[in-house]
């Protein structure tokens, strides 16, 4: 081999082994897999797959393809880390952070399931996360010094991680806009889960870092209330409502909500931009001055208990001063707190033709 200090390349076949399947959608999976490396090396991964029937539609590979290019860089806690893209013919894979843990549909449909809501000083900590994650991506520059100019657009529930340890990390950007990817389709296609968009997305104008805190908002409502605000079964009237239904207050649904907590899930949701919080830096700022301005407040480990004792079945891990008020549930078993389960079905991801009136999608 060449000198050290005048190495240029090394070229090297990466060797994956699927475990088990975690998730299966209808355009791709995703698996646990095992990385080898060289003296026994193995490290734990996710690989995301096409399926082998998309893998010769060109705009999906596209995408697909788009998707790891665009989070290569993106190096955060509260992003899901892309470690490579490969091809495996015919199929493409990205290797992924594996996230040993759950989505936060998954962690609002068990306190559904047993009739409660999660304290809401968790939900704040939680949302803070994912505002800090979008912050680093809306504000990532490229290699010429440039800002990519990006926009997740498929802000979910189904999107939003916590790992075992109380890590909260933002996932899939698979329709994710940035100054050199997607944006020439931006106001000739509808892309995203309906029921989460915003209303500038859903009217399919150009988009930009505010529009993924509008979708922010929607998750921050449901999770604290149990509450879906826009979402029906039918999907143009989901659309409507995304653009015209009037916000409730959360309040009807959950009395116990602090007030200033209140106004940060509101201003999240105004459909004025001019009204909007114009970056997610200030949201997340002020949900941190919201959980610690009085002194002590969640944290990692205060998430990561809480998700194991309750959720996992494992036993907690480190010292919480909070953990006796949050294991206790808190403020989730006020008796005022009304609580509905959201839709079984959820609308997929949408990669549609604009309609030729507002009402109708081709």
């Amino acid at each position: 081999m060449s000198d050290p200090k005048e190495l240029k390349t090394l070229s090297e076949a990466k060797t994956y082994e699927m475990v088990r399947l975690l998730a299966e959608g209808g355009m791709g999976a995703v698996y646990e897999a095992k990385q080898f490396g060289a003296e026994g090396f193995e490290k734990t991964v996710a690989i995301k797959t096409i399926l082998e029937s998309y893998s010769t539609n060109p705009e999906f590979v596209r995408l697909f393809i788009g998707e790891a290019k665009l989070v290569a860089d993106l190096v955060h806690e509260n992003i899901v880390q892309v470690y490579h893209l490969g091809k495996a013919e015919p199929i493409y894979y990205i290797a992924l952070e594996f996230v040993d843990g759950i989505n936060l549909e998954e962690f609002i449909n068990w306190h559904l399931d047993r009739k409660r809501l999660p304290p809401a000083d968790l939900c704040a900590f939680i949302i803070s996360r994912v505002c800090r994650g979008l912050e680093y991506a809306h504000n990532k520059r490229g290699r010429d010094g440039q800002l990519l100019g990006i926009v997740h657009r498929d802000v979910s529930p189904k999107n939003i991680m916590i790992n075992s340890e109380g890590v909260v990390k933002l996932t899939d950007f698979g329709i994710a806009k940035a100054r050199m990817l997607m944006e020439q389709e931006e106001g000739e296609v509808l892309m995203g889960k309906v029921e989460y968009m915003s209303p500038e997305q859903a009217r399919y104008e150009e988009t930009d870092c505010r529009s993924d805190l509008f979708s922010l908002g929607i998750v921050m409502f449901e999770l604290l209330t149990g509450r879906h605000i826009f979402e029906t079964e039918d999907i143009y009237e989901t659309l409507r409502n995304v653009k015209n239904k009037p916000i409730p207050n959360p309040r009807d649904f959950r009395k116990d909500l602090p007030e200033d907590l209140v106004k940060i899930l509101m201003s999240s949701l105004e459909r004025d931009l001019n009204k909007r919080y114009a970056t997610a830096g200030k949201m997340g700022f002020d949900l941190e001055y919201h959980m610690y301005h009085k002194g002590y407040g969640p944290t990692n480990v205060t998430l990561g208990n809480y998700l194991k004792e309750q959720l996992l079945n494992k036993p907690a891990d480190g010292h919480d001063p909070k953990e006796a008020k949050v294991a206790g549930g808190g403020s989730s078993a006020d008796s005022s707190v009304k609580i509905a389960h959201r839709a079984d079905t959820l609308f997929g991801d949408l990669l549609r033709s604009k309609p030729e009136s507002d009402t109708q999608v081709q």
